[in-house]
C-alpha cells in the first residue's frame, strides 16, 4: 500500500508509476516487437470448446490488415459502432480502430431497435459491425431496422464474413498518425439511474488505466488471463485486454459467461488472474465449492461493481487458495479509480474501496461549496488524471456537469477518506435518502447487511412516502434456501447500525435487474415495488 498520513480528504497523485504517452496501437506494436511468438489470444467459443489462437505476431497481423481495410473505406475521426458478444473479431476492431485513428463505439449485443437506432443516431456512426445472432437475439433483423432511414450510415458489416470485413477500397490505404489525446472509444454510461450517455475516452486514459490496474493485480508477460467480461465495457475491452497486452500476457476470450466451464478452464489452462463482478464470483464460488477443480495456479481473483462481503472474501480464499481484490470505478474514468493492493486485510477489502491506482489524485469534496472534505467526513468522490474522459460526446452541459473547472471528475458517489488515503462509498449523491429530514447513505446500510452470513447481494432504495418523504427499503438476495424473517434482518441491522438507520422494508428477490455491466439497477428495483410486483417481509 502507498504509506501517507493525510491532514484533509485529498489523495495526491501518486508516482510509483509513469504516464505512458502511447496510444493503442503503438501500444500493441511495441508489445509484439518483444514477443512475437508468444500466445496473445485464445477463443473459447459459445458452446464452451476451445478455437482458434493467435500469437502476438499473428494477432498484430490481422489488426494491421483490418486497420489498412478501415482506412480505405473511413477516415481518421469517423465512428463506427461494433455490435456482438465478445470474439476475436472484437479484439481485431479494437486495435484496428486504434491504428486507424477511428472511434469505436460499443453497444450490448442484448440491444433491441430502438436502443441500438439511439446508439447509431447520438454518436454519429457511419459504420455498424455486427454479428447474425446471439443467444435468440436476431442481431441482424435488428440492425437492419435501426439502421433504417440513416443517412449517416454507410456501412453495415456482418463481424463473420472477412471477404467483407477485411476488403479494400482501394490499394493506397495508409494508416494515419493517432495521438495519446486522440479519442478512441465512446462507451455509453450503463444506466443504473435510467438515460444514458456516451463518455468519449482518448488513447492515452484507457492504455494507462489498464496498465495501471493489471500491474496492481500482479499481472506479468508469464500471466494467463481469462476474460469474462463484456467486451462492449470498459472491464472488458479495456482493464482485461489492454491490461493483459501491455503485460505480454496470454488472454483466454470467453464468448459466453457459464460458470462449471469457466471453472473447468481455470484449470485446464491454468489461469492466474480472472475479473468478474460479485454475481459471476458468487457463480464461480458455489461451483468450485460443489465440484473443486486443482486452481493451484490462480493467484487473483479481482471483483468490482457492487461491495463484497467478508464471508464471500473467505470462501474464496478457501475455495481458490487465492487473494482477491476489489476495485472501484466508473466509465468516465476508463474505468478504474481505487483498487485493492493484493497484500491489503480482509477488513479493507470488504470495508474500503481502497486506495487511488497511480497517477490519479482523488478527494471528497462538499457538496455545499466543493470545497474539500476533512478525513471521514461524507462528500462526493472525485478524481483527476490521464484517465478522465474527455467529454460527453455532442452534450456539454452534461461534461461541465460532471467535469468542473479544476479539472475533478464528480462521479456522482458518496463517500470518505481516511487518513491512509483508503475510501468508502456511502451512497450515490442522488440516491440518498431523506427519511424524516435526516440523510442516509445506501452503500453504509449495505454493507452491514452483508456482514448476515446468509445474504448473497443487497441494494437498498429510497421510497417515497407521505409522512417521512422517503421510507428505506432493502432488497436482498439469500443464499441457497435460506429464508428470513424481518424481524431477523430488524435485529441484524441494529447490531450494525444505529436504530434511525434501519430500513422500514425488508423485501426478498431471487435475482436482481442488472446493468449490461453487472451493476444493479436500483431504480428498476424502485419501479418494481411501486408496482406491486414485489412484496415486504413480514415479522
Amino acid at each position: 500500500m502507498y504509506k501517507l498520513h493525510l491532514e484533509k480528504a485529498y489523495f495526491p497523485a501518486q508516482s510509483d508509476m509513469d504516464a505512458i504517452d502511447v496510444p493503442i496501437g503503438e501500444g500493441l506494436r511495441e508489445v509484439t516487437a518483444s514477443n512475437i511468438y508468444k500466445p496473445a489470444l485464445t477463443e473459447i467459443r459459445q458452446d464452451g470448446s476451445r478455437g482458434r489462437s493467435w500469437t502476438y505476431g499473428a494477432l498484430w497481423d490481422d489488426c494491421e490488415r483490418l486497420a489498412l481495410a478501415l482506412s480505405s473505406r473511413f477516415t481518421k475521426g469517423e465512428k463506427v459502432v461494433v455490435w456482438s458478444p465478445n470474439s476475436p473479431e472484437w479484439v481485431f476492431m479494437e486495435y484496428a480502430c486504434a491504428l486507424a485513428g477511428l472511434v469505436l463505439v460499443t453497444a450490448n449485443p442484448s440491444l433491441q431497435a430502438k436502443e441500438l437506432r439511439y446508439i447509431l443516431e447520438q454518436s454519429g456512426a457511419v459504420g455498424l459491425f455486427h454479428v447474425q445472432e446471439f443467444r435468440g437475439n436476431p442481431m441482424a433483423q435488428i440492425a437492419t431496422l435501426a439502421s433504417d432511414g440513416n443517412n449517416f450510415l454507410r456501412e453495415v458489416t456482418d463481424l463473420d464474413d472477412h471477404d467483407v470485413l477485411f476488403a479494400r477500397s482501394s490499394n493506397e490505404a495508409r494508416l494515419p498518425e493517432v495521438s495519446t489525446s486522440d479519442p478512441a472509444q465512446i462507451q455509453y454510461t450503463s444506466g443504473t439511474t435510467g438515460f444514458p450517455k456516451a463518455a468519449l475516452l482518448s488513447h492515452g486514459g484507457l492504455l494507462n488505466n489498464a496498465r495501471f490496474y493489471a500491474d496492481r493485480c500482479g499481472v506479468t508477460e508469464h500471466s494467463i488471463w481469462i476474460n469474462i467480461m463484456q467486451m462492449f465495457h470498459t472491464s472488458g475491452c479495456g482493464m482485461v485486454t489492454l491490461g493483459a497486452m501491455q503485460a505480454g500476457a496470454h488472454m483466454v476470450l470467453v464468448s459466453l459467461f457459464d460458470a462449471p466451464r469457466i471453472v473447468d478452464l481455470l484449470e485446464s489452462e491454468k489461469a492466474d488472474v480472472v475479473l468478474g463482478v460479485p454475481t459471476m464470483v458468487v457463480a464461480l464460488l458455489e461451483e468450485q465449492e460443489l465440484t473443486p477443480r486443482d486452481t493451484t495456479a490462480l493467484r487473483v481473483i479481482s471483483c468490482g461493481g457492487a461491495n463484497v462481503a467478508a464471508d464471500l472474501v473467505r470462501r474464496v480464499k478457501k475455495a481458490f487458495g487465492c487473494g482477491f481484490s476489489t476495485l472501484y470505478g466508473q466509465t468516465e474514468h476508463c474505468p478504474v479509480i481505487t483498487q485493492h493492493h493484493l497484500d491489503d486485510s480482509i477488513d479493507d477489502i470488504c470495508k474500503t474501496i481502497g486506495q487511488p491506482i497511480p497517477q490519479t489524485d482523488v478527494s471528497i469534496r462538499r457538496l455545499t461549496d466543493n470545497s474539500c472534505a476533512d478525513l471521514n467526513e461524507p462528500g462526493e468522490i472525485c478524481a483527476r488524471g490521464p484517465c478522465t474522459m474527455l467529454e460527453y460526446h455532442d452534450n456539454p452541459v452534461a461534461t461541465s456537469e460532471t467535469i468542473d473547472a479544476d479539472g475533478w471528475l464528480h462521479t456522482g458517489d458518496l463517500g470518505t477518506m481516511d487518513a491512509r488515503g483508503y475510501l468508502k462509498i456511502t451512497g450515490r449523491v442522488k440516491e440518498m435518502i431523506i427519511r424524516g429530514g435526516e440523510n442516509h447513505f445506501p452503500a453504509e446500510i449495505e454493507n452491514a447487511m452483508l456482514t448476515h452470513p446468509e445474504i448473497q447481494e443487497v441494494a437498498v432504495v429510497g421510497i417515497a412516502d407521505e409522512k417521512w418523504g422517503e421510507l428505506i427499503a432493502c432488497f436482498l438476495r439469500t443464499s441457497g434456501d435460506a429464508t428470513l424473517s424481518a424481524a431477523e434482518l430488524k435485529s441484524h441491522c441494529r447490531s450494525e447500525l444505529s436504530p434511525q438507520k434501519t430500513p422500514n422494508l425488508w423485501i426478498e428477490v431471487k435475482s436482481f435487474p442488472m446493468t449490461g455491466s453487472g451493476k444493479i439497477q436500483k431504480f428498476a428495483l424502485r419501479d418494481l415495488f411501486e408496482r406491486g410486483e414485489l412484496t415486504p417481509l413480514t415479522a
